[in-house]
């Protein structure tokens, strides 16, 4: 009896055991089936994903392409010269002593003392992307002439565009000359290219020294200035450019109350300048003053170029930016065309901010007059001024 009852127990515990396990196999059996399920699932969701974004890149590549078409083909049926276009931006923009165009040097290191801060934009340069460049002494510079009355025409087609194969070469005195065998601002393509002196780089920031840029100017790069091959020591030039004194003065002298009007109005402009003192900034007006910096028309026709003060005989001559690449006659008012002693017109140069007024009589002997403030005071910026430099000048 005994016996049968422990048999009887044993089978149960088996029978248990058994279901135990088959259910336990049947459940992992599920688990495993659904696990695999998902893991086909994810498999076949990750391939999804990537032939998405396989054809998206295509679709990219493939709208690239079609743009990159598109703006090569004329904009019209009658333009049959092809253009190209290429992604160009400008990286930064120059804050310069020179408030104008009137009295920006022709060339770069002709005025030593002519200071420029190039600030970048630091979305499309990075401040590292300046480390290394303050090991050199000077670099170039290419940038927009963006100040050029003629930028307009140059969207038209090129039938319509005005262009001038030949301008007027301040040294030729107004006579004609390719405009590639000149550096004249009106090209085909605005772009200029200069050379300057590295001062000292800070952050986002070169200054720069000797340069013969205007204030706002945008650059397209700067390259570091490689004397080993960018000086060529036997390069050939033109007769015509032969002569450095051509478009010299005879003497620059200053009037007894010129400094003093000066000391005044340096409280004004201090902050926002390049320079240390009035004094220094007094040397930069002697320097920019030290070349004929009128226009061919003022030098050839002085007595045309200005108008009548309303209290004297004095012609005044406005900081017009006469354009040499227009008619010559094109910023001349015409009020007046009896002939005046060139002694009695009085020219004006705005730097940093303030007018310069001084006379040039006919034997290029300048006499500086007075100093004021001028409206292109208030646009300057104090952000970028001697301050920000004086250690690093030092």
């Amino acid at each position: 009896m005994v016996e049968t009852r422990l048999s009887i127990t044993l089978t149960i515990t088996f029978a248990a055991i058994s279901l135990s396990t088959a259910i336990s196999a049947y459940v992992f059996s599920r688990k495993c089936k659904a696990l695999k399920s998902n893991i086909l699932e994810l498999e076949a969701s990750l391939k999804a994903s990537l032939d998405k974004c396989a054809s998206e890149r295509q679709g990219r590549i493939r709208a690239q392409q079609t743009l990159r078409k598109e703006l090569s083909q004329p904009k019209s049926e009658n333009m049959k010269l092809k253009l190209t276009y290429y992604p160009m931006a400008p990286i930064g923009t120059i804050r310069s002593c020179f408030s104008t165009r009137n009295g920006t040097p022709r060339q770069p290191l002709l005025v030593p003392l002519a200071r420029a801060c190039l600030v970048f934009n630091t979305t499309r340069v990075p401040p590292a992307s300046l480390e290394g460049l303050a090991e050199y002494s000077h670099c170039w510079v290419l940038y927009v002439f963006h100040l050029n009355t003629d930028l307009e025409k140059l969207w038209k087609h090129p039938s319509q565009s005005g262009f001038k194969a030949k301008v007027r070469v301040p040294r030729l005195k107004g006579g004609r000359m390719g405009v590639f065998a000149t550096r004249s601002p009106h090209r085909p393509c605005p772009i200029g290219l200069t050379v300057a002196k590295v001062e000292a780089v800070q952050e986002n920031m070169i200054l720069l020294s000797g340069v013969d840029l205007v204030d706002g100017t945008p650059v397209l790069d700067i390259k570091p200035y490689l004397p080993y091959c960018d000086s060529i020591q036997k390069a050939a030039v033109p007769n015509w450019l032969m002569e450095d004194s051509l478009l010299s003065v005879s003497s620059v002298s200053f009037a007894e109350d010129f400094t003093p009007a000066l000391e005044n109005c340096w409280t004004m402009a201090e902050k926002k300048s390049l320079y240390a003192s009035a004094s220094e900034f007094q040397r930069l007006i002697k320097q920019v003053l030290s070349w004929d910096i009128r226009s061919l028309s003022q030098r050839n026709r002085p007595h045309d170029a200005g108008s009548k003060n309303d209290n004297d005989d004095e012609l005044v001559v406005n900081a017009c930016d006469v354009d040499e690449h227009q008619d010559d006659r094109a910023c001349l008012h015409e009020k007046d065309q009896n002939s005046v002693d060139s002694k009695d017109i009085i020219y004006h140069l705005i730097l940093e901010g303030l007018d310069v007024s001084y006379r040039i009589d006919h034997h290029g002997n300048v006499n500086v007059e007075k100093v004021s403030p001028s409206s292109f005071l208030d646009k300057i910026s104090n952000s970028c001024n001697y301050l920000t430099w004086k250690d690093k000048l030092q």
